[in-house]
């Protein structure tokens, strides 16, 4: 349980530097929340660590021809999918276009790799 958020935190503060590198991905904070801009961040973490876990899985396995035959480049596709869905949930976060949504997904994948290598050896 600690494990999982403090993943959720690594991945907020992910989701804070993207909204700050790529113009396209956006969250609108809620200061009268009960952690702030901060916990918007967090929210928008957890709502794309669900997602991930219960969604992801069902689209990497449809998806396994695609990913095979493009050598795992398609799992992009399938990030920025699983991005653009947590975009669709929450009101808070917006994605603009499919390229930004991409650069995202590959940036969040990335980050929560490094994140679980980190974790796994504490």
């Amino acid at each position: 349980m600690i494990r999982f958020a403090l993943k959720v935190v690594v991945m907020a503060l992910a989701f804070y530097g993207l909204t700050r590198l790529l113009p396209g991905i956006d969250i609108e904070g809620n200061e009268n929340g009960a952690l702030g801009v901060s916990g918007t961040f967090l929210w928008v973490a957890l709502v794309f660590a669900v997602v991930n876990a219960i969604v992801g899985p069902v689209l990497r396995f449809l998806s396994f021809p695609a990913i095979l035959l493009s050598l795992g480049l398609f799992l992009l596709i399938v990030n920025a999918a699983l991005l653009g869905l947590t975009a669709a949930l929450s009101d808070r976060l917006s994605v603009d276009g499919f390229g930004t949504a991409v650069l995202g997904g590959l940036v969040l994948a990335v980050v929560g790799w490094v994140a679980d290598q980190v974790l796994d050896r504490g």
